[in-house]
């Protein structure tokens, strides 16, 4: 990767495998800081907020399909994958806002953590879509990727996909419209 013509080549390629891969993303973005600032000690812990989403995203996304969505999550450590069952065994049995427990039973197959040292494909692909959005999220300026990943997000019947692929939260508060 130090030869440039070699690590053009293969960001190329890469960008290439990305855009032609059958796939689509719902992700969640937590802007940390202000989710404290905003509800204080009575903020949801951030990773299980967005976890809830996504479980959430998924079941929509799924549909009324039986058992056709399936969570593979990167085992990180004992204590965290612990807590990552809990919350997905609270989702089985209180269901979220928007989706109730019987039906996320129905379309979701369950939680399988897998090793990173595994080196699955869809846990790789993940960790290359994880970066640029971040990235736009963040305000940075946008690369090729995020071009291309935005192309594969969730989306509304209108093409929207603020709340369907991509949930950012807190939400921004925009300012009222001017009056005359």
């Amino acid at each position: 990767m130090k030869e440039t013509a070699f690590r053009t080549y293969f960001y190329e390629k890469l960008d290439e495998l990305m855009s032609t891969l059958d796939y689509k993303v719902i992700a969640c973005a937590i802007r940390k800081d202000e989710h404290l600032a905003k509800y204080g000690l009575s903020a949801l812990d951030p990773y299980m907020l967005s976890f809830n989403i996504l479980v959430e995203r998924l079941c929509f996304e799924v549909g009324r399909v039986s058992r056709g969505g399936l969570i593979v999550a990167e085992e990180r450590d004992p204590t965290l994958d612990r807590e990552l069952e809990l919350a997905y065994l609270d989702l089985k049995i209180q269901g979220t806002r928007y989706i109730q427990a019987k039906d996320l039973n129905d379309r979701v197959a369950g939680l399988v953590l897998r090793s990173k040292s595994e080196n699955i494909a869809g846990l790789q692909l993940a960790d290359l879509v994880v970066t640029p959005i971040g990235r736009h999220v963040l305000g940075k300026p946008d690369k090729e990727a995020w071009r291309i990943v935005e192309q594969k997000f969730r989306r509304s019947w209108d093409g929207q996909i603020e709340g369907m692929g991509l949930v950012v939260l807190p939400k921004l508060e925009r300012p009222a419209p001017a009056t005359q």
